[in-house]
């Protein structure tokens, strides 16, 4: 029987096999630590079964001892590690309540013009490096039919486990890809004939609902961090600046919700 039949209990928190999963709640460890060694972190069942389901290859699980019999089956052909409460909180940094987890690989990104070519409808993000935001943004473009994200360089890892966890496991179906160097490369979605629409609350901006139908064909949705928003480079880049009518003396959404306002509206018929 292998591994993943035999669940191989771990009594030391120090123990070598335990090393993908150490310290988790220390982001700029982990930072550091996960995309170098070409690994992610996916805890619980939901956000395993979309990174199998999606293709991503386990390393190995790690099981608090009372979950063994409802999800070792989940290591398939990796390496199943079980240990006591104390044992993963003192591993992880924190109280792992759903004591599932699972170390994966990462694979190659898709190429910018790759994605560019096969999508009709994209996210652009520039700058978000909160983790929720990203997972949630992810999340929201998956479900409102937008077919691919792409992120400017110092964006948030989307396979974060923060990330992961808010996107309910649509960072593993949603393709995304990191368009490097930034500006020179939204230059690059607008020649595969994209509209570029910059969302940002500006006078001058227009009104999301008055976006015509010509750019609804095709649009690529610019969205900056909360606080400084997009760069004025970016802006510059764009066909056009929209923004969302706020009421109540409200300047703007966060960010996620901004997405799911912008992305919803975007999949309508143009307003006569």
């Amino acid at each position: 029987m292998d591994e993943a039949t035999n669940p191989i209990p771990i009594t030391d928190a120090h123990d070598a096999r335990l090393r993908d999963y150490r310290a988790l709640t220390d982001l700029e460890l982990r930072t550091k630590f996960e995309p170098p060694a070409g690994l992610f972190i996916a805890e619980g069942e939901l956000a395993i079964r979309r990174a199998l389901r999606s293709g991503y290859a386990m390393r190995s699980l790690l099981l608090a001892t009372k979950r063994v019999e409802a999800f070792a089956s989940l290591a398939e052909n990796a390496p199943c590690y079980t240990a006591t409460p104390d044992v993963l909180e003192e591993t992880t940094g924190y109280h792992v309540h759903r004591g599932v987890l699972a170390s994966f690989h990462r694979r190659n990104l898709p190429e910018a013009n790759e994605l560019l070519a096969s999508s009709q409808r994209i996210v652009l993000l520039e700058g978000i490096n909160n983790h929720t935001n990203i997972g949630a943004i992810f999340r929201v473009a998956a479900g409102l039919g937008f077919d691919a994200l792409m992120l400017s360089p110092d964006c948030a890892d989307p396979l974060y486990r923060r990330s992961v966890r808010v996107s309910m496991g649509e960072v593993f179906a949603l393709p995304y890809a990191y368009l490097d160097p930034w500006i020179e490369g939204l230059a690059q979605v607008r020649a595969h004939g994209y509209t570029l629409l910059g969302l940002s609350p500006t006078k001058n901006a227009l009104s999301l609902a008055e976006v015509g139908s010509a750019h609804r064909q095709r649009p690529a949705l610019l969205f900056g961090a909360e606080g400084p928003g997009l760069s004025e480079s970016a802006l510059e880049a764009c066909e056009a600046t929209v923004a969302i009518p706020m009421f109540a003396n409200v300047d703007s959404l966060n960010v996620a919700a901004a997405t799911a306002v912008a992305c919803w509206e975007l999949t309508q018929p143009a307003r006569s």
